[in-house]
């Protein structure tokens, strides 16, 4: 672990913010119905063998969609570039992500989410996805840059996190392992724990 003087940690070569460690949240769809799916002007960010992946199941999700989705879909993909540059996921009337459905009490779920849960599909969702509320940036050298995104609209996920005790890194606990491995992992968690020995947490 090492340490510098806007508290961002290191581990290996990932750049953590220590807000990744001080905070706590655990997403609350009962409260929040999937907001972050449907708010916002841009998609979710994707890699181009992200989209590869999610192109060749689109026939399998389909039935899940708006014919509004479809539509979008047909004409411009499952992906585009945004204005800042980054591939991101298409969106729908400016802001739903193409991918959005709902279940019976009207929470918005990931349609790629609901078929693999299901068993109808292998691929995952998103990893940006999967990895919120942390946002991870890849630099030249190699190296990430990780840190905590605050959303108004995930307020009540804030409020269910402390009310869980849950850090952000662990709640995070699986989607972190599938991109930086099981080792680094558990160097995460020992490094966790000498931040406590320091009273940085």
């Amino acid at each position: 672990m090492k340490r510098n003087e806007l508290d961002i940690i290191q581990v290996d070569n990932v750049l953590l913010s220590i807000d990744c460690f001080r905070e706590e949240f655990a997403c609350d769809l009962g409260i929040c119905k999937g907001q972050c799916c449907i708010e916002g002007d841009a998609g979710a960010p994707v890699t181009l063998d992200e989209i590869m992946s999610i192109e060749d199941i689109v026939p399998q999700i389909e039935k899940d969609l708006s014919a509004d989705a479809m539509e979008v879909i047909r004409n411009q993909g499952v992906a585009y570039i945004d204005p800042e540059g980054e591939l991101v996921t298409s969106i729908v009337h400016g802001k739903d992500c193409v991918f959005t459905c709902y279940d019976e009490n009207g929470v918005c779920l990931c349609a790629i989410e609901r078929a693999q849960r299901e068993g109808r599909i292998h691929t995952a969702k998103p990893l940006s996805c999967w990895l919120y509320p942390i946002r991870i940036k890849k630099f030249k050298n190699g190296s990430y840059g990780v840190n905590y995104h605050r959303w108004n609209i995930c307020t009540c996920g804030i409020t269910k996190g402390k009310k869980l005790k849950l850090p952000v890194y662990r709640f995070l606990k699986e989607p972190l392992i599938a991109q930086f491995g099981q080792e680094w992992y558990e160097k995460l968690e020992q490094t966790a724990l000498a931040l406590k020995k320091q009273n940085m947490l």
